[in-house]
């Protein structure tokens, strides 16, 4: 499935300053880049290097400034989709290694404050089908609402308010998924549909793979509703936000505008 990629965004540095950019979409098995095309304003200081788990790259950059990032891609998504709700889980202890981080707390995803509340609520379900019911119930109590949350809004933030953003359902959802010790972690995308059009967050769980018995493979899980996993772009995967934002900062950024642009190719 063809997906059209257009982004770019601009901000201002005061004084040189270190910041990490990721925005690219990531050249995985999973997804085929066909063309793309990057245009950063110059620096002082501009450095490639992968990113978390191997998966994309990120941007080492020192500016000063006005600085701009302009983005196209045109990729290609060739994942294959299970239904999650018929997936079991991995016990603990047929957990690979890499996976294992993902099912810890990090910075905005408490899951041991969920445990309680994930065992009233869904404990009668296992495996993929107690994803689906999370997920679910997600979709079901929270409404999407931009501008609800900020940087330092995490899923206990959310999950009391019961509003926020893609990020903020994202980082619910893992919280979740972890309190069942089943590994989730965060991914940034772009996908056609979503509303208002934006960088996008969803989760991913970690569940037995149907076509390889007692491996696990990851399954995309959008509790917002906008993003097909057939059709979702992956930039990069993290513990949550905090690990792979388009735009993090070591120092003060103004920043001035963004724009992206997704759409399937007819």
């Amino acid at each position: 499935m063809p997906i059209d990629i257009k982004t770019s965004f601009a901000f201002h540095l005061d004084q040189p300053t270190d910041l990490l950019l990721q925005f690219q979409a990531a050249a995985i098995p999973e997804q085929r880049i066909i063309e793309t095309d990057t245009w950063l304003t110059k620096a002082a200081h501009i450095a490639n290097v992968p990113a978390q788990g191997g998966i994309g790259e990120r941007i080492w950059v020192r500016a000063e400034g006005a600085y701009k990032v302009d983005y196209t891609a045109k990729v290609d998504v060739q994942r294959k989709v299970a239904e999650v709700s018929q997936l079991t889980a991995l016990n603990p202890h047929n957990l690979p290694g890499e996976v294992v981080e993902y099912v810890f707390d990090s910075r905005y995803c408490q899951a041991d404050r969920m445990h309680t509340f994930v065992e009233d609520r869904f404990g009668k379900y296992e495996g993929g089908a107690k994803i689906a019911a999370m997920r679910d119930w997600i979709a079901d109590n929270f409404s999407y609402a931009p501008g609800a949350s900020d940087a330092t809004t995490t899923a206990l933030d959310t999950f009391v308010e019961r509003r926020g953003i893609c990020r903020d359902y994202a980082h619910v959802m893992i919280c979740f998924a972890r309190a069942s010790t089943i590994p989730a972690r965060y991914v940034s995308c772009y996908a056609p549909g979503v509303n208002p059009p934006d960088f996008h967050a969803v989760a991913e769980v970690f569940l037995a793979d149907p076509d390889a018995p007692g491996a696990g493979s990851w399954q995309i899980i959008d509790p917002t509703g906008m993003a097909d996993p057939a059709k979702t772009v992956k930039i990069g995967i993290g513990r949550d936000a905090a690990d792979v934002s388009f735009l993090t900062t070591f120092g003060i950024c103004d920043f001035q505008n963004s724009a992206v642009e997704v759409s399937e190719v007819a």
